[in-house]
């Protein structure tokens, strides 16, 4: 379980995070939403250990973040960026297999490229092996990278899969199945985190939300508790209306025409 308390982050005087907690259990995916610079990113890094908090604390399976080794911590978590920039020329094949890395010391076996061959073809991405990922789209690059960490825990029980906006530059029908194998990841009995810009998306595959605004937590609980008219407008200053589906347990958003529109010239 992923156990986050009382988190402050800042930079000079400015403060990024404050007093966020989270909980995230294995078999659930949170969903981090927020309007741009809420801290969303700033918080998953926190999840993820690459920055420390200078108050709170962040526990993976009841032990500190700070208690891991490098490797031990690869072997549990893994997290796939907005950018992921190459500097060499990988086929598709050889980046996905960076994913087990932290799983060998010096030769990946029999059993490595198996996992990331499933993990290649759990995106379906499986007939571009061969291909050099420069060679491919923004959107396909995409699902390379998300292959690439599912291989690094395939097999690895209560692990944390920290995504932060995993559907960039994705189309529509890639932005479904890429949140279609996070909540897959989830219900294997992984903890997921995925921050995300679309409400509508988050709702339908997020098991809770957690919704910032400046740094703290403005709503957090179910897509139906969180994604109310009057949260919305209050954090994302944009009036809307809730519509119920037929189809789908959570409200529809729907943004109202703005009354202030921005007077470009």
């Amino acid at each position: 379980m992923l156990k986050a308390d009382q988190l402050h982050y800042k930079i000079g005087a400015r403060s990024l995070i404050r007093n966020v907690s989270l909980r995230v259990r294995p078999g659930e995916l949170l969903a981090i939403v927020g309007p741009n610079g809420a801290g969303k990113s700033t918080l998953l890094k926190l999840c993820a250990g690459e920055i420390v908090p200078q108050a709170g604390t962040v526990t993976l399976n009841q032990q500190l973040l700070s208690r891991y080794t490098h490797r031990q911590l690869a072997r549990v978590r893994a997290v796939l960026h907005q950018q992921n920039t190459l500097s060499f020329p990988f086929r598709v094949s050889e980046l996905v297999l960076m994913g087990r890395y932290p799983h060998y010391d010096t030769q990946p076996d029999a059993h490595d490229y198996d996992v990331a061959e499933a993990a290649l073809n759990s995106v379906g991405m499986g007939r571009f092996a061969g291909r050099y990922v420069a060679t491919l789209s923004g959107g396909e690059q995409q699902r390379i990278h998300l292959a690439r960490v599912l291989a690094q825990l395939w097999e690895v029980p209560d692990a944390l899969l920290l995504l932060d906006e995993p559907t960039t530059g994705l189309d529509l029908l890639h932005q479904q199945q890429i949140l279609a194998t996070a909540r897959q990841m989830a219900e294997r009995g992984y903890a997921v985190v995925a921050v995300l810009h679309d409400l509508n998306m988050a709702a339908q595959y997020a098991h809770h939300l957690l919704m910032l605004k400046d740094g703290t937590t403005a709503a957090t609980g179910s897509p139906r508790e969180v994604l109310t008219a009057a949260n919305v407008e209050r954090v994302f200053d944009l009036p809307v209306q809730l519509i119920d589906s037929p189809l789908h347990d959570f409200p529809l958003i729907v943004p109202l025409p703005a009354t202030n529109p921005i007077i470009l010239f």
